[in-house]
């Protein structure tokens, strides 16, 4: 919630800064062009603002070294205690004497192994203990392994630095927060700060240097490029065959009452089914290899693309088709300069789209009994909580996805220029 209400707030005044000030200061001659106006909503008029996109990346990039103690980051959120934290707790005997006893706590960073801090036994029946505890961790620590009062003879403890505490319940203290567990330990949380651990969170130093590693060693006998190569291409073979189909099947549904009829209940029915939900079905009949992977894709793009193309035939402005006829047309030559340059806008848009599922559908694919590709190592890298490995894998998709889409921004801008124009 935190971190969400930092982003919030940079969004609003890096909003502001680059309306008001760098806006001014980038401001040109007030010529006929600067003061030209267009629609609100005037989507083919909306471009977006570099500034903005930079601050965006660099936003998630500075809040991901603050949360997480980057030596990139120039600020850092709170982290978690390290040091020595002593708490007392009161230990009750069966007969209703009590006594009083510490508990020093020597929080270390993770991944090291300090000594264990010397302390008095103290002379009563409860005896001081130490323990060790990785920042951020919780210490289960057991009393009477060397209290003279047991809690199999119904000793039990009932204050913590003075607040009474029952079983199942917790009080917060200097040391943190302090739970008596269902045997009646005490569950010792040290104060975590703001910071996330690096199993659910490394750096970004971290994530770099593990690409590092993993490109010039590999993972799991394939190399980093084997396992992208290899989602790629699956990725892109499932794209090309569900367009082979899909596209002449949108154009027959939007041409055709009887293709329309016959075939929109299938389109329909199929288009909410998530690929995953088809994994099961394809391994039965296609079984676990390359074959089914790519059939699964197949059917992630064939539907996206039947709808693209069939709303780009309907969408084709009736008035073109009446001009078209009037001048003696035929309809090899409607289709031709009608109606597939008025739907390749629409096709390019479902593309980008499917191209998207696609990613995600391969990802998911690969969870099951691949032996290479993206999904693949994310998945064998979470079974060992290798946390940089399965971010580092996100981020590869992600980047590659995206350069596959400003791919295809490019494709439509040269093949298609007539988009958004009447």
């Amino acid at each position: 919630m935190i971190i969400l209400l930092i982003y919030i707030t940079i969004f609003v005044l890096a909003f502001l800064f680059v309306k008001h000030v760098i806006g001014r200061l980038m401001s040109t001659s007030a010529d006929f062009t600067s003061l030209k106006t267009v629609t609100f909503g005037d989507e083919s008029a909306v471009r977006p603002n570099r500034w903005a996109s930079v601050i965006s990346i660099v936003t998630i990039f500075l809040l991901w070294g603050a949360f997480t103690g980057s030596k990139w980051a120039p600020i850092h959120a709170p982290g978690p205690f390290v040091g020595d934290a002593v708490l007392t707790y009161t230990l009750e005997a069966a007969d209703g004497s009590t006594d009083d006893a510490t508990v020093t706590l020597r929080v270390h960073k993770h991944g090291e192994a300090p000594e264990l801090p010397e302390v008095e036994a103290g002379g009563g029946f409860a005896k001081n203990d130490v323990a060790l505890v990785s920042a951020g961790r919780s210490k289960t620590v057991i009393f009477d392994k060397n209290d003279e009062a047991k809690r199999k003879e119904g000793a039990k403890i009932v204050a913590v630095d003075g607040k009474p505490i029952a079983i199942g319940t917790a009080v917060s203290v200097d040391a943190g927060k302090v739970t008596l567990t269902d045997k009646g330990a005490l569950s010792i949380t040290p104060p975590g700060g703001m910071q996330m651990e690096p199993i659910w969170l490394p750096p970004p130093e971290k994530v770099v240097e593990r690409f590092g590693e993993i490109s010039s060693e590999g993972y799991q006998g394939f190399t980093l490029w084997e396992h992208l190569g290899y989602s790629l291409f699956r990725v892109v073979v499932g794209f090309i065959f569900g367009a082979l189909v899909g596209i002449p099947l949108g154009y027959a549904m939007g041409l055709s009452n009887w293709f329309r009829g016959w075939f929109d209940p299938i389109v329909e029915f199929m288009r909410p089914v998530p690929p995953l939900a088809l994994i099961p079905l394809v391994i039965i009949w296609a079984g676990i290899g390359e074959t089914g992977k790519i059939i699964l894709l197949f059917l992630a793009a064939l539907w996206i693309m039947a709808i693209a193309a069939r709303a780009g035939v309907s969408g084709v402005n009736i008035t073109k088709v009446h001009a078209a006829y009037s001048l003696g047309a035929s309809k090899f030559q409607l289709m031709r300069h009608v109606i597939v340059p008025n739907s390749l806008p629409e096709i390019f848009t479902g593309a980008r789209v499917a191209m998207g599922v696609c990613w995600g559908t391969v990802v998911a694919a690969e969870l099951v009994a691949a032996e290479k590709g993206a999904g693949m190592m994310i998945m064998v890298a979470s079974r060992f909580q290798l946390t940089d490995i399965v971010i580092m894998g996100i981020i590869l998709i992600g980047v590659i996805g995206y350069g596959i889409d400003i791919m295809m921004r490019i494709a439509e801008r040269y093949l298609v220029p007539w988009k958004g124009r009447s």
